[in-house]
Order: C-alpha cells, then structure tokens, then sequence
C-alpha cells in the first residue's frame, strides 16, 4: 500500500485501504489476488505507448494495487469488474485501437451516441470483453469513469465522476452493505469468496 499522502488530491489510496482491511477481515482468499503495487517504470511504458497521461486516481489506484491476479483457488473479480493490471490495461487498449476506425465510426453513429470505443479511453478494468474505461478525452467530462460493452456502445449515463467516486462506493458497499452502481450487492459465499450479486 502506498503512503496516502504521496496522493493529496486523490482519495484512492484511503478507498482501498478500506477495501483491503474488509478483504482481508471477509475474504482473504480474495484479498491474496490483489497484486502489489505496480512498476512505476511499467505505468510510464504504458502511458507512452498509448499517448495519454493517466489520471491522478488511476496513478494512486495502481500504486496501492496492480490490478489482480488472474485467479488463484477458485475465482473472484474481487471489484465489480477485476481491475487490469498495467499490463492489461495497455494490451486491451492495443487491441481496441486496432479494431477501431473513426471514419467506420463517424457513419454510424446517431446523434449524441457515443463509439464502441476511443483511443482516449483508459481501460482500467474488465470481465468478459466488456471493460469499465476512463474517458480521458478533453472537456468537462474528462476522467469520469463508463462502461464499454464488447458488442454495443460505450456508455456514461450511469458514469461515476472519477475513479476515485467509484472506489468510495465500492468501500462504502462492502463496509455498509449499500449498493454499487444501484444495483450490485456484495456477498461472501460459503466458501469465503466474494460476489457481486444483482440486488433483488
């Protein structure tokens, strides 16, 4: 865990602090998939590669925790969505970006309809070819916090205002037992494992 203090505008590092101590209280076989803090050498390899700087929140999330391990007695996403590590998040975005073309893009698309997928999209975590992106692209909006679908839309109607809103909810869920995202619910199986489960 990184010195919260090296983050005095993010309040990242105090979310996982708070997701960790619950991890490793509810659900430590969970807690053990979290990688450690990531190469800050990687994180620049990244973001040169991709031609975008990283938000503060994301800087701060990935020096509290590379993303998770793929699965280790059994799986869990431990978040809603695991979170990628550097590595990760740089090949989903390669492979994206080459997939995409703004031309194929610009005719289809309605009015006010957002892409399958921008290159100032940060991919920060994803499960089964759908990931939740960082919208990096200038204006008001930049680093709010959406979902890209594999076969639809990118969507950010139910957009967090950052990842650092975000992680704040996942840690208020699992301490409270509130809701993330209005509708997912954690719950610790039989086995000790996390889940998150659609709220009834």
């Amino acid at each position: 865990m990184t010195n919260g203090a090296a983050f005095p505008q993010s309040s990242v590092p105090a979310s996982w602090a708070r997701i960790d101590t619950w991890l490793r209280r509810h659900a430590p076989t969970d807690f053990a998939l979290l990688r450690p803090p990531a190469d800050p050498e990687a994180v620049e390899a990244a973001q040169s590669e991709m031609g975008v700087r990283f938000p503060p929140d994301l800087l701060a999330s990935l020096a509290c925790h590379d993303g998770k391990e793929e699965g280790i007695q059994g799986w869990s996403p431990v978040l809603p969505k695991p979170p990628l590590p550097v590595a990760g998040i740089a090949a989903h975005w390669r492979m994206c970006v080459d997939e995409y073309d703004p031309a194929e893009e610009e005719d289809l698309l309605e009015d006010g309809e957002e892409p399958w997928w921008h290159p100032s999209w940060i991919p920060w975590a994803a499960l089964g070819g759908d990931s939740q992106v960082i919208d990096m692209r200038p204006g008001p909006d930049q680093g709010r916090l959406g979902s890209a679908v594999h076969d639809d839309r990118g969507g950010f109607e139910r957009a967090w205002p950052s990842l650092g809103a975000y992680l704040e909810e996942v840690a208020d869920a699992l301490e409270n037992g509130g809701l993330v995202d209005g509708m997912l619910s954690p719950r610790v199986d039989s086995e000790g494992r996390l889940r998150w489960e659609r709220a009834l």
